[in-house]
């Protein structure tokens, strides 16, 4: 059976994203091994051993195309509306908190906020199949 162990995205500085996802989501660099055209970052912490890879390529000096085809990423907190007041405070502008109850029955509560690149990360309080 297959085991999840990282997703990567490619960001255009490497201070800026490590900063971003430490301060956002207590990531912290668990490896960085730099290659001559590119860098890899990955970031983890305890709560899971899943981690984000941060592909840096040097010599790129435009922001990236995300495309149409890139969806989010997820993390999961205990207390939503914590999250959000932390994350608003440090600067970084998260969506508005929605709460997806189709057919009247709750299946999440989230808000979406973007990186320095722009890639849109869902933060999902835990309940339900989000852990």
């Amino acid at each position: 059976m297959a085991k999840t162990i990282h997703s990567m995205i490619r960001v255009l500085d490497e201070a800026r994203s490590v900063d971003f996802y430490r301060r956002a989501f207590g990531l912290e660099v668990a490896a960085r091994l730099d290659f001559s055209d590119f860098t890899l970052v990955y970031l983890s912490n305890s709560e899971s051993e899943f981690e984000l890879e941060l592909t840096v390529n040097k010599g790129q000096s435009e922001p990236y195309d995300l495309g149409n085809g890139y969806g989010h990423l997820a993390v999961s907190v205990e207390n939503l509306a914590e999250e959000h007041a932390r994350l608003e405070a440090e600067g970084f502008a998260p969506r508005k908190l929605v709460e997806f109850a189709p057919d009247g029955e709750l299946v999440g509560r989230f808000f979406f906020v973007a990186d320095p690149d722009g890639y849109q990360i869902e933060v999902l309080e835990r309940s339900g199949r989000f852990k």
